[in-house]
């Protein structure tokens, strides 16, 4: 093995890397069963499905939005552009910001419209489903934060800005966290689109 293919390969078997692949397998699962459940239940007990709030497609586009500023970071970073860096992350924590305000608007709707927790053993599904995505997007927001908060205190001057650059532990860090955010990303499309055709399906 050559001198410049080890430290790839070290990064490769890296801990991080090893702990994000198995927490986003479990999360796969837990998403798998928790819509599984939801179709058992609806057969078992037929029952109206819950109409998806406008709002449920609008929270995609801001997903959506948040996983492109983490790639514009993660290209900044590449660049070596500190500006461009602080800010992408920044708009990315407003977007996050902006989801689960949007999120929690959307759960008042369906409060307004009387469907409670308790409404159905669907509706009970719909919440704990949503709530547990909600719950991963407030779990990856700490990690921008410290990310931005790092590239502000460390990224004053020309050399702390080189050695922030070119710290290799840093670009693996920065590099999953645009993996988990996609991941969420992907995870809310495919949770939409289920409830959309369950809406479908009478």
């Amino acid at each position: 093995m050559s001198e410049d293919s080890r430290p790839t390969q070290s990064l490769i078997y890296h801990p991080y890397n090893i702990l994000l692949t198995l927490t986003l397998g479990a999360v796969v699962a837990l998403f798998i069963a928790l819509t599984g459940s939801y179709i058992y239940s609806r057969i078992q007990n037929p029952s109206p499905p819950i109409q998806l709030p406008g709002l449920f497609y609008i929270n995609t586009l801001i997903l959506l939005a948040s996983s492109a500023t983490m790639i514009w970071a993660k290209k900044s970073y590449r660049r070596d552009q500190t500006s461009k860096y602080q800010l992408a992350l920044l708009v990315t924590i407003i977007l996050s910001a902006v989801f689960m305000i949007s999120q929690y608007v959307a759960w008042k709707e369906l409060f307004s419209n009387e469907i409670f927790i308790s409404y159905s053993n669907l509706a009970s599904y719909f919440y704990l489903i949503s709530a547990v995505h909600f719950m991963h997007v407030m779990a990856g927001v700490p990690f921008l934060i410290l990310f931005l908060r790092s590239a502000y205190l460390q990224m004053k001057e020309p050399v702390s800005v080189l050695v922030y650059f070119s710290d290799p532990e840093k670009r693996l860090k920065l590099r999953l966290l645009t993996i988990y955010w996609h991941f969420l990303d992907a995870l809310w499309i495919y949770l939409v689109v289920f409830f959309w055709i369950n809406n479908l399906i009478k």
